[in-house]
């Protein structure tokens, strides 16, 4: 079992890290270590892990990392205990009705591995005889921090429990030892058939909804085979097994074992399991101890820690969060986590938003008054021309080659500044950037190169799709902020003639390799033909959108799941093997906000009801731990890549806002807040890690276009 709030250990333990995730004691995780401890014990059976859906990378990682094989279930929603047992014993009843099922939690320390495996093996036997078995750890101090178990008459091995007691104060905890009672160490063995029926008696909904959940479960293969339970798995009761089952119950016994056994709880209890220096101190990281005893230090990645003249604490800096604590007073340290639960995502630098009208304002002063100057003034080469490709978090430009997609993208932002209203030199930098472009990237075939070196001189010179849509979306948008121009509305129409001899037979437009048949691209030129229509362009660009839109919703978008996929073969159908399965959030809700403008410009009904769709599948990719939208996900919607770039949160606040979802818009303004707070105030960080941490890496300046888009689109909200 593979649940967990991440509070106990905060601030390394968080809901979107949870500690068996962490190595707390030795270079492996608690998960690992429990998977390594379990394997042998599997026989010919296989090793079950029942976690929820937003940890699944995490385990298929770490699975593959000690190498092995295993079998993860994945809960919709944490319903505690009893339901994760049902469906895990309604999975192996299904496959072996005589399966026997040692249940584990993966946030437990056993140091001693075969003393375990002879403990459960003994259990197993008790189990087969009807028993419902639990582990019963020999106390070694009067803890508060452990429910106990009163053992009773002996039938073999085991023992039946007289009764399960709370966690009790330090004076009952010492009676209890005094009569012999156990710690409740949480772990079970039991015929799996004998857990569904005792459930069917005291917890009937439970069982069916396990069962349900596991008939109609998503399977789908990877590192580790993972089964998406069904949504009914929602309709059971949240309920602990104690509480379910074994209080109730005439099943339980207790097998008495006297092996060091710890849940690591709290801080205290890692630093009792670790091996301590001279002075009693148990150190990770950069950290510096002076005169300090019995100390324990953690220092994350990048930070350095210096303990001077103390004792007795805990002192753990992951990242922006720091705790300071008496040991004796760790237990408390879930107080903490709940206090900065609520206050995710922008909250790590500045109060989270409570309105919309409230992120307006913030995005509008922060657009006007840091990130416009910031990008015309250090962003721009003003002595080569053009725009650099980024910008470091101290504000120090990038001496890098120059994509084409950089200048026209930079030339779009300030043409829509100028839109907006921003009283700084738009012109001169949108014309800085679009100018530069036209002359440089320019080949003889009419098409535009994809990159130049500073100096101006062609490095690349394929054409790609996705560029040439990026060149006609900075010509609409000069076009129409800066009118009288009209060469760019004929260069344009020269690119579209241009883009003609691209056409595939099936339908679309080809891309350049490796995936020559892709939505990416269609998606950018459809959002410059409906660019080019609100500037005035002539008809030629209504049917590039009508075109565009109707491939969408015939062949890019899954009829049956409603997501858009993102590779194809020559017939316009899914790719086969993973490229085929590939399902973006960020461009599920790119293409809602596109397909929501053009369904209100042709009053299309089929338009509007895909856009919703889409975006409820994106929002499938929302991690609400973090409070981001992240970069992947399989068809199935199990988690392909974890981690966050900036552009997808601000492809779910443009949805948010076109759809009126206001509530949605608020989540995602305040999450793409947290990428903007860097030394250089108007620049961003560009990737979240699935811990929540950043990458330290320049700014890329291309995301400039989608940050923009959202401000526009907010702006566009505030002035209603």
């Amino acid at each position: 079992m593979c649940g967990g709030s991440g509070t106990r250990l905060w601030p390394e333990s968080r809901p979107e890290r949870p500690k068996q995730f962490l190595a707390l004691v030795g270079a492996r995780s608690m998960f690992q270590d429990t998977v390594l401890r379990v394997a042998p014990l599997a026989e010919r059976g296989e090793v079950l892990i029942v976690a929820g859906a937003g940890h699944a990378s995490l385990i298929t990682t770490q699975l593959a990392q000690i190498g092995v094989a295993a079998t993860v279930l994945l809960e919709p929603e944490p319903r505690d205990s009893a339901p994760a047992m049902a469906a895990a014993c309604a999975w192996i009843a299904a496959r072996d009705p005589d399966g026997v099922a040692v249940v584990v939690a993966a946030d437990h320390h056993i140091p001693d591995g075969e003393a375990f495996g002879h403990a459960a093996r003994t259990a197993v036997d008790a189990a087969r005889a009807g028993h419902i078995v639990t582990l019963g750890i020999a106390p070694t101090s009067p803890s508060t921090a452990y429910g106990y178990i009163s053992p009773g008459e002996r039938l073999g091995p085991v023992c039946r429990v007289e009764a399960f007691v709370e966690k009790p104060d330090a004076q009952t905890a010492q009676r209890y030892i005094e009569a012999g009672y156990l710690w409740n160490s949480g772990n079970f063995v039991v015929a799996a058939q004998v857990l569904m029926a005792e459930l069917e008696t005291f917890a009937p909904e439970i069982a069916s909804a396990a069962r349900e959940a596991i008939s109609h479960a998503v399977s789908s293969d990877g590192v580790a085979p993972v089964v998406r339970l069904s949504e009914a798995f929602r309709q059971a009761r949240k309920i602990s097994i104690d509480y379910a089952v074994m209080e109730r119950t005439r099943r339980t016994a207790v097998l008495p074992v006297d092996f060091a056994w710890s849940d690591l709880g709290a801080w205290e209890a890692v630093m009792a399991a670790s091996p301590a220096d001279d002075a009693g101190n148990v150190v990770l990281g950069d950290a510096l101890l002076i005169d300090a005893r019995n100390c324990l230090v953690r220092a994350g990645e990048g930070r350095q820690v210096a303990v001077l003249g103390l004792s007795e604490l805990a002192v753990i800096a992951d990242g922006p969060r720091i705790l300071v604590s008496r040991l004796a007073d760790s237990q408390k340290v879930k107080a903490a986590a709940e206090h900065f639960a609520g206050r995710k995502g922008a909250s790590i630098e500045g109060a989270a938003f409570s309105t919309l009208a409230e992120a307006a304002d913030w995005f509008d002063v922060w657009l006007r008054a840091s990130a416009l100057p910031l990008w015309w003034t250090l962003g721009a080469d003003h002595l080569a021309g053009g725009y650099v490709e980024g910008l470091t978090p101290q504000g120090r430009p990038l001496g890098a080659p120059r994509r084409s997609r950089v200048q026209t993208r930079q030339a779009y932002v300030y043409a829509v500044a100028g839109q907006l209203g921003w009283e700084g030199p738009w012109r001169e930098a949108a014309w800085h950037g679009l100018k530069g472009f036209l002359e440089r990237y320019r080949r003889p075939d009419g098409f535009f190169r994809a990159l130049v070196s500073a100096a101006g001189e062609p490095l690349e010179e394929t054409a790609a799709l996705y560029d040439q849509a990026f060149a006609l979306l900075a010509m609409a948008a000069l076009h129409r902020t800066d009118p009288g121009h009209t060469d760019l509305e004929g260069q344009a129409e020269q690119l579209l003639g241009a883009l003609q001899g691209l056409r595939h037979s099936a339908g679309g437009f080809r891309e350049v390799e490796p995936h020559v048949f892709q939505a990416n691209a269609h998606m950018h030129l459809l959002e410059a033909a409906l660019a080019w229509i609100e500037a005035g362009g002539g008809p030629q660009w209504r049917h590039l959108a009508s075109e565009i839109a109707g491939l969408a919703l015939d062949r890019f978008i899954d009829p049956r799941g409603g997501v858009l996929r993102e590779f194809f073969d020559a017939d316009w159908r899914p790719a086969y093997g993973d490229d085929g399965r590939l399902v973006e959030p960020g461009h599920q809700f790119e293409w809602a906000w596109l397909l929501t403008r053009w369904a209100r410009l042709t009053s299309s009904d089929s338009a509007a009801q895909a856009a919703e769709r889409l975006f409820e599948a994106g929002l499938r990719g929302v991690d609400p731990a973090r409070g981001v939208a992240i970069n992947a996900m399989n068809d199935d919607f199990s988690v392909r890549d974890a981690s966050a770039r900036l552009w997808p949160q601000t492809e779910w606040l443009k949805a948010s806002l076109i759809l009126g979802r206001e509530g949605e818009a608020l989540r995602a303004a305040n999450g793409l807040r947290a990428y903007l707070s860097t030394p250089a105030q108007g620049a961003w960080r560009d990737k979240m890690q699935p811990d929540g941490g950043f990458v330290e890496e320049a700014a890329p300046a291309s995301s400039f276009y989608h940050i923009m888009a959202a401000c526009e689109q907010l702006a566009s909200y505030a002035a209603r």
